[in-house]
């Protein structure tokens, strides 16, 4: 990933994605509690192991855990896991770089599953090739970062697609023009002595640490 960014097929066979997607709209339409969050563009839901096992296959999928291996470079743990609904008629998001330059030891790996297709119209992310590699950040170099940066690429593809990144790169998505939500999950991989997003130790509920595999409950930071 020299560029910083890749696109690689998801984990999920037909009829299981649509089992996960029947999930992941039944979950959202509940909007439960502390869980959910509406924000200007986008609604986001966190504890999604809680509400369904095929969530699991995301971040036990064994080509992103190849992947954040490389990138990571020693033991790492998953720091976070939410669903992601970019609404409909929503402006594009600024470019921002997802590891500020005063954390840059602390290594961020992101993925997005595309729970509908990726285009231009409805809210894709664009990255900026090697721009992780860059001391600085978007803000430094642009007065609007909405708009577009030369040579910035688009992450298109079907639903089912997983993007890994290196979390330094710039990135944002673009407006969705669409009368249609652009769904997605995603989540972070982080080195095991840097902070996590979520402490899933202490928010699953016993049924879920219950149904977790070694290789879950190691990359999930359980003690037990």
């Amino acid at each position: 990933m020299d560029s910083g960014f890749a696109t690689i097929p998801g984990p999920y066979s037909r009829m299981r994605f649509q089992e996960l997607v029947a999930d992941y709209d039944e979950v959202m339409a509940s909007s439960p509690g502390p869980d959910f969050n509406e924000g200007s563009t986008t609604n986001r839901l966190s504890g999604l192991l809680n509400y369904s096992s095929r969530f699991d296959d995301i971040f036990l999928y064994s080509p992103l855990l190849e992947a954040s291996a490389r990138l990571v470079g020693e033991p790492f743990k998953l720091s976070s896991l939410l669903a992601r609904t970019l609404r409909p008629g929503t402006p594009a998001q600024e470019l921002h770089s997802d590891l500020p330059r005063e954390l840059e030891d602390a290594l961020l790996v992101g993925f997005i599953l595309m729970l509908d297709s990726f285009r231009r119209e409805n809210g894709a992310t664009r990255f900026v090739p090697g721009s992780h590699r860059w001391p600085d950040v978007p803000r430094d170099r642009m007065t609007d970062r909405r708009d577009t940066w030369p040579g910035e690429v688009l992450a298109n593809g079907e639903a089912g697609t997983l993007i890994v990144f290196n979390a330094s790169i710039w990135h944002g998505h673009t407006a969705n023009l669409t009368t249609h939500p652009r769904r997605s999950v995603q989540g972070y991989f982080v080195r095991r002595s840097a902070q996590s997003g979520s402490n899933f130790a202490n928010c699953l509920l016993p049924s879920t640490r219950n149904r977790m595999s070694q290789l879950a409950r190691y990359l999930l930071s359980f003690r037990d």
